[in-house]
């Protein structure tokens, strides 16, 4: 769902590239967006050929994409926090990190507590959709 969202953003530009996943068949309401991020860098599926579709984003797997997002329309991507203040920071993937800190700087992912920043944790529709408007706002 979110690549659909952030491939209208970008007004649905034309799809040359075959889409890599196996799990997104022909027709299917994500198959030229999941095409288009994936021809773009912006995503790369699980590195077995899937992509889920239907598959819930970890908070960790929203920053990476809001990231790569961001790279590929030439977003300033300085900014990095210091994550050290939570308590879980150690937990976040290699794939993740650098986004992360991003967006954590960015004040588009904050704690889920005071300790907590949840990377494995899922992203629910509230987090999600809060954390797309701050995109929109401040990036």
């Amino acid at each position: 769902m979110l690549v659909t969202i952030l491939y209208r953003l970008k007004d649905e530009p034309a799809v040359t590239a075959a889409n890599p996943f196996t799990d997104v068949s022909s027709g299917s309401y994500c198959e030229k967006a999941s095409a288009w991020a994936a021809a773009n860098g912006i995503v790369g599926g699980y590195g077995d050929g899937r992509f889920g579709p239907n598959d819930a984003l970890t908070r960790e797997q929203l920053a990476a994409i809001l990231y790569r997002y961001a790279q590929y329309k030439g977003y300033d991507l300085s900014a990095s926090a210091d994550l050290s203040s939570y308590s879980d920071q150690a937990g976040i993937s290699a794939f993740a990190r650098t986004a992360m800190a991003w967006a954590n700087a960015e004040g588009l992912i904050t704690g889920t507590s005071g300790s907590l920043l949840s990377p494995k944790g899922t992203a629910t529709r509230a987090q999600t959709a809060m954390i797309l408007m701050r995109f929109c706002q401040k990036v």
